[in-house]
């Protein structure tokens, strides 16, 4: 499968957070671009989630403990933990899930 993110449309899933998503039998990547101040409020899910930050800064609080996130931060959350995160600045991050987010078809 090839495809370029310019052509896969935009969608706001919470204020400020705005993905293009990509899916293959078994794992969904979501692009997405983040307003400054923006906040996912906290949640869990079963799949499994590994966040890249390509651009900005962003805190990710994974099962109570924050984690400051720079460009080339890694974080690998487990499935069913309760996550949380805010944009201390405009950003651009990469989440794989596994399995397939639904959800974001």
């Amino acid at each position: 499968m090839i495809q370029e993110l310019k052509k896969l449309a935009p969608r706001q899933t919470v204020p400020g957070f705005t993905g293009r998503f990509l899916h293959s039998d078994t794992m969904t990547f979501a692009y997405w671009e983040i307003s400054k101040g923006a906040v996912s409020p906290e949640h869990a899910h079963v799949h499994e989630q590994a966040a890249y930050l390509l651009e900005g800064e962003f805190e990710l609080v994974v099962n109570g403990v924050p984690h400051h996130m720079t460009p080339g931060t890694i974080v690998v959350i487990p499935s069913n933990v309760r996550h949380s995160g805010r944009a201390i600045a405009d950003c651009k991050l990469l989440d794989v899930f596994n399995p397939v987010r639904e959800d974001y078809k």
